[in-house]
């Protein structure tokens, strides 16, 4: 399938080791959201990121937000240019905090993850992934989650920003919840479906069924002391192939394997390439 921008992006995420430093931005007012050196000594700036993704044949980023090193407007709009000059496309803002199923302060982090959906259009970003909840699955813990995401979708319209969450914590732990929380918001929001979030495995079934409704995918790779588990991999991408994905896939590496983050993203990137090859020639 042909996309606009290609087929493949890469999560700040995967960087984070050559980024080093963090802004762990909160709902919580209580934390700080200055510099910290949460992975080292800053390797390269977010700001080189989209000319170093050009160099190497990928043309969509995701940005996490605690990768976001000023949310000022001159910033932001510094930020848009490099992408445009670059021509790599925002695929997704990943706002990393926040809990709308939470009973004590989802009405408080809503109103602070809605506040991301300014800088999202800024950046010129298509997706904003929010985190649907990290309680556990209780129904009425469901129904907070539906009704407050239903209400950030509001906020979006006109945006040029679709919202989306994530097959993430507690509160989605199986296909179950997942479904029932996407057909409560009747296309509202969208579905950023995740390989590694839940377990082997349950994982290939749980995939099989939700990637039918997934927009966009973290394609993350399980490594151990020999490597890449291709094993694991092969098995998700099935998943998704089975049920019909035809999205880009976000190359998401994090694993210490590798030194250079690149080597690893790359060799994701050729997995997957290679994977799909294979299964059109054997399909004819």
């Amino acid at each position: 399938m042909a996309l606009e921008y290609g087929r493949f992006a890469v999560s700040s995420w995967s960087l984070h080791r050559l980024l080093g430093v963090t802004y762990p931005y909160s709902a919580d007012p209580s934390k700080s959201a200055e510099r910290r050196e949460t992975y080292g000594p800053e390797g390269a700036a977010l700001m080189d990121i989209p000319a170093q993704l050009a160099e190497r044949g990928i043309h969509r980023l995701e940005i996490c937000s605690f990768h976001l090193p000023s949310l000022d407007q001159a910033y932001l709009a510094e930020l848009r240019a490099a992408l445009d000059r670059a021509g790599v496309l925002l695929q997704t803002l990943l706002v990393e905090d926040g809990d709308p199923s939470n009973p004590d302060t989802a009405e408080r982090d809503i109103r602070w993850i809605a506040g991301w959906i300014g800088v999202a259009s800024a950046l010129g970003a298509r997706h904003m992934r929010v985190i649907a909840g990290k309680q556990a699955p209780t129904a009425q813990s469901l129904e907070r989650s539906a009704r407050h995401l239903a209400w950030l979708a509001e906020q979006a319209e006109g945006s040029g920003v679709r919202i989306v969450t994530e097959n993430w914590f507690d509160l989605l732990p199986s296909p179950k919840e997942m479904n029932w929380l996407l057909d409560e918001l009747k296309g509202t929001v969208g579905l950023n479906g995740d390989l590694g979030n839940w377990a082997a495995p349950a994982r290939y079934a749980g995939l099989s069924d939700i990637m039918r409704r997934a927009e966009i995918c973290h394609a993350k790779a399980e490594y151990d002391t020999s490597g890449l588990d291709a094993d694991d991999y092969r098995k998700s991408l099935e998943a998704c192939r089975a049920a019909g994905y035809e999205g880009p896939f976000t190359l998401i590496y994090d694993s210490p394997f590798f030194s250079d983050e690149w080597d690893g993203l790359l060799l994701q990137k050729a997995f997957i390439e290679q994977t799909y090859q294979e299964k059109q020639l054997a399909t004819g």
